[in-house]
């Protein structure tokens, strides 16, 4: 055999290698692409039926003035990895209250879907509550209740001795209360946990900060704003706080991530790694933005922090604040 015949076979054996060799590392995913994505939790879901249910609050003719089923809320998050989301009341008639527990009891049990469990509309102010909450003891689909306290609710609601009494008896029903109120009024949330010291809280929408109030004449509002938060999550063992709903206080088409990072990180490094929860608010933030919208903006917010914090945020707190299996 010639020393060219060698030359020849040796030079087609390194480059057939090499070729070889570009085919195995083009099957092997880059490391980044490896990465797998974080499962998320939605712990803040509105769904509803207006042929069933009435909530006066929504104004005719604007975005949220029709139905939002759950097939919509799958197309809305479709390929995000949402892989739980907990149901959240939508301050409907008073009157149908007890038709929307039944709604989120039942929606879960039939499965077939990520919702998992429900926080159900209540006033704690009114005598009936007992009665109308005591049977969700110990149900696995029903895991708190809300009243909403920046619309319709007087300031000063929460204080007042019935619905003070009311949050305690949750705590003995082993259910949470989410706190849905104005930055100005956290101080009376602040006093509600002091008086309720056996029962959980959930602050809403990073405590309904406003994403313009760190300019101009809002600054003042902005300290107020702080002061509750910090405040708020000086009770350690008992507040959580979902990062949520400021997207709708931006203005559409004009809002950016840094729009929305002061509120987000201030809330973040005041509440700990360990007690806030992601919340996509959907459908009542598609008035500004779309949950693919918020859901990147926020990834985007986080990113630098540590792979476990952003799990917490997005997945383990709320299996444990919210009991979740």
């Amino acid at each position: 055999m010639s020393m060219d015949h060698n030359k020849n076979r040796r030079e087609f054996l390194q480059a057939t290698g090499a070729l070889t060799l570009c085919g195995i590392l083009r099957q092997v995913p880059d490391s980044k692409q490896e990465k797998k994505m974080i499962p998320i939790i939605d712990t803040h879901q509105h769904l509803w039926d207006l042929k069933k249910f009435r909530l006066p609050w929504i104004k005719p003719g604007s975005i949220l003035a029709k139905d939002h089923l759950m097939t919509d809320y799958l197309k809305a998050t479709e390929g995000l990895n949402i892989v739980k989301t907990i149901y959240m009341e939508v301050d409907l008639d008073p009157a149908q209250q007890q038709e929307e527990a039944d709604f989120v009891v039942e929606t879960c049990k039939r499965g077939g879907t990520p919702m998992v469990a429900g926080v159900v509309s209540g006033r704690p102010s009114s005598d009936s509550f007992a009665r109308y909450i005591t049977p969700f003891k110990g149900n696995p689909y029903v895991k708190g209740v809300r009243q909403i306290l920046h619309a319709q609710a007087p300031a000063g609601l929460c204080l007042e001795p019935q619905f003070i009494k009311s949050i305690r008896l949750l705590g003995e029903l082993g259910l949470s209360f989410d706190l849905c109120m104005r930055p100005g009024e956290l101080g009376d949330g602040v006093k509600l946990v002091d008086a309720c010291p056996d029962t959980q809280f959930i602050l809403d929408h990073c405590g309904n900060g406003e994403v313009n109030m760190f300019s101009g004449s809002s600054k003042r509002s902005a300290d107020v704003w702080k002061r509750g938060m910090e405040e708020l999550a000086k009770r350690k063992n008992l507040v959580a706080c979902k990062v949520s709903g400021i997207i709708v206080s931006a203005t559409p088409g004009k809002w950016t991530a840094d729009d929305l990072a002061p509120i987000i990180n201030h809330t973040l490094d005041t509440f700990g790694p360990d007690r806030v929860m992601f919340a996509g608010d959907w459908p009542v933030c598609t008035q500004v933005a779309t949950f693919k919208e918020w859901l990147t903006a926020l990834q985007t917010i986080v990113k630098n922090r540590s792979e476990e914090q952003q799990r917490k945020l997005f997945h383990d707190n709320a299996v444990r604040v919210y009991g979740l299996a």
